[in-house]
């Protein structure tokens, strides 16, 4: 089976859909036929991969949305994709990515699968003001959802979601799994960073990984921390990633008077050292409602570590308050009460953490065997002439824009 995936985000940056998106075209690749993965060119790239990368042209819009946004009409691109001959197109963001495999789509006459991983709307918010404007672009990017063949979403939730922002048509539950395994981490990594940030075995440890990013809930977990700190509760948190908003949190934390019990790693590449921390953690903070199924969560769990999650979030979903990880309202007062608590229940958490690994984890073995199973379903119907690919009017958008920079630009 050869796959063409595509994603609007890849490292170097690095959030949870360019982690599934990696581990869906490395399994690919080692176990199940071969994978290419289309993504936007970013200057910092090095792909090194068991699978081919194809960069495609981009803008810098990682201040506006977070990420590059790719140019998905390049002939050259293109060129390449149709020479690869997939059998399958699985696209994991709807914007870009979504229009590079409508429009391969119409050369190489194959279906695509579309993943609905994250709350698109809120990056769609956050970069345009206007509302008329956020409307009209939430409208665009459903309607490019519905143009795919098979639509995915990696929770119940994520299908709700999905469907209060207008889309009408099916979908099928396909969760991600896990790289990180639930091993023991790496004895010599865990002591290397206990000495460097000085992390002592009597003050609880929070964590945060990911993009920093202030609709991650951020605002919640640093009052809620000033909080403890007020109640004379000590503490250390670690803030593993990058973003947009990371000198504003930084600065934020410094105003609040907990800066000395903070620690801003920046991103970090090396799964093992992620291991380390997460195993590291008493508790992993995401007081979001933006995350669909966060892989963050399920890493924890996989290091034993239990997570502080809102209530009917997204991201909560399979969690149960104070059985697998902890439940709290949007709030920093109910932030600030629970963190107290697990300070003084220390054993009790890390109990969590452990009925957190058991009913939370899935690996990546377990979930891209799905995947395959799922996509061979696909190409099963269409080879039968059961899946009519789906074909709407508007589609001549997409090829017009393919034609017009093929005349104008050739093959770049």
């Amino acid at each position: 089976m050869r796959v063409c995936f595509a994603n609007d985000s890849f490292p170097p940056q690095i959030d949870g859909v360019a982690n599934a998106v990696i581990n869906y075209a490395d399994y690919m690749q080692r176990h199940y036929g071969s994978a290419i993965v289309a993504v936007p060119s970013n200057p910092g790239a090095e792909d090194r991969y068991s699978f081919e990368v194809l960069r495609y042209a981009s803008l810098n819009t990682t201040k506006a949305v977070g990420y590059r946004a790719g140019f998905p009409f390049s002939s050259k691109a293109m060129s390449r994709l149709v020479a690869y001959q997939p059998d399958l197109l699985h696209a994991h963001c709807p914007i870009a990515s979504t229009f590079l495999c409508r429009e391969l789509r119409e050369l190489v006459h194959k279906p695509i699968v579309f993943t609905y991983h994250t709350k698109f709307d809120i990056d769609i918010r956050r970069a345009i003001k206007q509302k008329v404007l956020q409307e009209k672009a939430i409208k665009e990017i459903i309607y490019n959802i519905s143009c795919c063949d098979d639509v995915w979403v990696v929770n119940e939730g994520a299908g709700q979601n999905l469907k209060d922002l207008g889309y009408r048509g099916s979908y099928r539950v396909m969760p991600n799994g896990v790289d990180i395994n639930r091993d023991a981490p790496d004895g010599e990594i865990v002591r290397r960073l206990k000495k460097t940030y000085g992390l002592e075995e009597e003050i609880p440890l929070f964590l945060f990984v990911g993009r920093v990013i202030w609709y991650k809930g951020l605002h919640i977990v640093l009052d809620g921390l000033r909080q403890c700190r007020d109640a004379g509760v000590p503490f250390r948190f670690a803030v593993v990633g990058d973003g947009a908003d990371r000198e504003e949190v930084r600065a934020e934390a410094q105003k609040l008077g907990i800066a000395d019990s903070c620690i801003f790693t920046g991103a970090e590449y090396d799964r093992a050292v992620l291991k380390a921390w997460y195993s590291m953690a008493d508790l992993f903070l995401l007081p979001s409602v933006f995350d669909n199924n966060p892989l963050v969560v399920k890493e924890a769990a996989a290091c034993g570590t239990a997570s502080v999650l809102v209530e009917n979030s997204s991201s909560a979903e399979g969690v149960v308050d104070g059985e697998n990880g902890y439940l709290i309202a949007e709030s920093a007062d109910q932030m600030a009460q629970r963190l107290i608590f697990c300070a003084s229940h220390r054993d009790e958490v890390r109990a969590a953490g452990q009925r957190a690994a058991q009913t939370l984890y899935l690996s990546w073995d377990d979930s891209i065997a799905k995947a395959v199973q799922r996509y061979e379903e696909v190409l099963e119907a269409f080879r039968k002439g059961e899946l009519e690919l789906i074909h709407p009017a508007r589609n001549f958008t997409v090829s017009a824009f393919s034609r017009l920079h093929r005349l104008f630009h050739g093959n770049k």
